[in-house]
């Protein structure tokens, strides 16, 4: 591996174990992936939302040979165990806490991919790992990445609060428009099919340290926006399109601009015509 690759472990993340003969159409029924041609080793990026469309939690699907690992956050893996425990009524599926490791590899590729699995949203987010690694970063390297990037995580878009879309799950390949119900699709489908999307996450740019979570982005008076997460410099917000792109913005009494991510195209954040 050359030294510009970087490892780390994802302490904020832990893993649940799917078994079962059922485990596919049970998993399919609910998240917003597609897992019914879901390879092993291979890992999808996805989510399960509240019945009215709105995010709960964010999830990799990882192919194993016999079932597949949740990718989760730590910190909502009881609660994700209890919901998925709810659904499953009398449906062959078998759910479980798995204390593997998770890690992340980005700048550069494993030696050997045994373990290891694409990450599904960006080339550049590189491979998520699963087993024992020797690290030679940290998660605040990683998410410094992810900033850099223009990628949102679960600090931006928090729990009962964010529609999928307006998180880019839908440029982040995150939902397969194209499978079977699942919950929330119906409020997801609307918005993609409308093509009107008001409010998205993007990359605020900004000189000084990062203003409080819910700090507002103001276009003059006018409210323009909300910092969601941040480091020195850069932010990550949920603006409002109309008033945000190619505006002169303040933030906390700064100036600031909201920038563009280069995986996204011009016509995804064009503002609604009114």
């Amino acid at each position: 591996m050359s030294d510009t690759v970087s490892i780390a472990h994802l302490k904020s993340r832990s893993l649940i174990a799917l078994g079962g003969p059922e485990w596919r159409s049970f998993l399919q029924g609910l998240i917003t992936q597609d897992v019914e041609t879901l390879a092993p080793g291979e890992a999808r990026f996805g989510a399960l939302l509240t019945p009215q469309g709105r995010l709960l939690y964010d999830l990799f699907v990882v192919g194993r040979a016999e079932g597949a690992w949740l990718d989760v956050e730590a910190q909502h893996r009881d609660a994700i165990i209890q919901r998925l425990t709810m659904y499953r009524l009398r449906a062959k599926v078998d759910i479980a806490a798995d204390d593997t490791p998770v890690a992340i590899l980005f700048g550069g590729e494993p030696y050997e991919e045994t373990g290891w699995s694409r990450d599904p949203r960006l080339p550049e987010l590189g491979w998520r790992g699963y087993g024992a690694f020797e690290a030679n970063a940290d998660e605040a390297d990683r998410e410094a990445q992810k900033l850099r990037l223009g990628a949102p995580g679960p600090a931006d878009w928090g729990t009962d609060k964010t529609y999928p879309i307006e998180a880019n799950f839908d440029l982040l390949n995150g939902i397969d428009f194209k499978k079977g119900c699942f919950i929330g699709q119906e409020t997801t489908s609307r918005m993609k099919r409308r093509g009107v999307i008001k409010n998205r996450m993007l990359p605020l740019v900004f000189d000084g340290p990062a203003p409080a979570p819910g700090t507002e982005v103001l276009n003059g008076e006018l409210r323009a926006g909300e910092v969601l997460s941040g480091g020195e410099g850069r932010a990550m917000a949920l603006v409002r399109l109309d008033r945000a792109l190619g505006a002169a913005l303040t933030v906390d009494g700064r100036a600031a601009r909201v920038e563009v991510p280069a995986w996204m195209s011009a016509e995804t954040v064009a503002p609604p015509s009114t």
